[in-house]
């Protein structure tokens, strides 16, 4: 179970992995040592699973951000059509999904003509794709990597009530 302090520093390291373990430990008021035990539990148990930088994608060229849904012919648990999918660069996320479409990815390119390069020569050669549907992004409100974890601790506590009753 994830404490409060515990929801401290990850709240701190979501808005900025590079915050120094000293200045995380003064804004959660305890000591370094102890702060840096609590984030090598956390990554210990699976909690904080690395760090990343947030890169500016058109500072890169990369200026095309498409919805990908795919369909597979691969029906025995669609694993090897996963692996195809997840190994391909473009793929920023693939994610397998219900209803009539096996997936649903999220992918990075140059232009127009390199998302219809990639959904042939990449996505749609992999012999087991039957069909992709693609939504192209216009323009971007909102994309965070941080998740809501006072909204995480309102549903643990939510259900420690039920399973208590």
């Amino acid at each position: 179970m994830i404490n409060e302090i515990d929801r401290q520093i990850l709240n701190i390291l979501q808005q900025n992995a590079r915050t120094s373990n000293a200045e995380i430990a003064r804004q959660v008021d305890m000591a370094p040592s102890a702060v840096l035990e609590r984030i090598r539990r956390l990554e210990a148990r699976g909690v904080i699973q690395g760090y990343e930088a947030r890169i500016n994608p058109e500072a890169l060229g990369l200026t095309t951000l498409a919805f990908v849904f795919v369909r597979s012919t691969d029906f025995d648990g669609e694993a090897k059509t996963a692996e195809l999918l997840a190994n391909i660069p473009e793929v920023l996320e693939a994610h397998h999904i219900a209803g009539e479409d096996c997936f649903l990815m999220k992918v990075r390119t140059r232009d127009t003509k390199s998302l219809g390069r990639l959904l042939r020569e990449r996505i749609g050669s992999t012999g087991t794709v039957q069909s992709t549907r693609t939504t192209i992004v216009l323009e971007t409100v909102r994309e965070s990597g941080q998740l809501p974890l006072g909204i995480a601790q309102e549903a643990a506590e939510i259900a420690e009530e039920v399973s208590v009753e």
